[in-house]
């Protein structure tokens, strides 16, 4: 957990078998009820939010990218020149 000082609060109301059930896995995994909660609402949040950040493709939409990334027409644009040139003097 981070050492942050804890100042902000999330209430909530829930069920007393989902509540049992909660204190049940805390217990588990041998921390608190506050920090088991803690810890997996940040992980779910956090999975969310770069969930949304990645484009998933079909197999079928993977091939036609890469095939047209690879294509004998397809040619770098200059700004991609310009980054790889970038790059290169960077690694060396």
């Amino acid at each position: 957990m981070s050492t942050a000082k804890s100042e902000a609060r999330i209430n909530f109301r829930l069920s007393h078998e989902l509540k049992q059930t909660i204190e049940e896995a805390a217990a588990e995994m041998g921390q608190s009820v506050s920090d088991f909660a803690v810890s997996t609402l940040v992980q779910t949040a956090r999975k969310i939010l770069q969930d949304q950040q990645v484009t998933r493709l079909s197999d079928r939409d993977r091939r036609q990218f890469v095939s047209i990334l690879d294509g004998e027409t397809s040619k770098p644009n200059a700004a991609l020149v310009a980054a790889v040139k970038r790059y290169k003097k960077q690694v060396r």
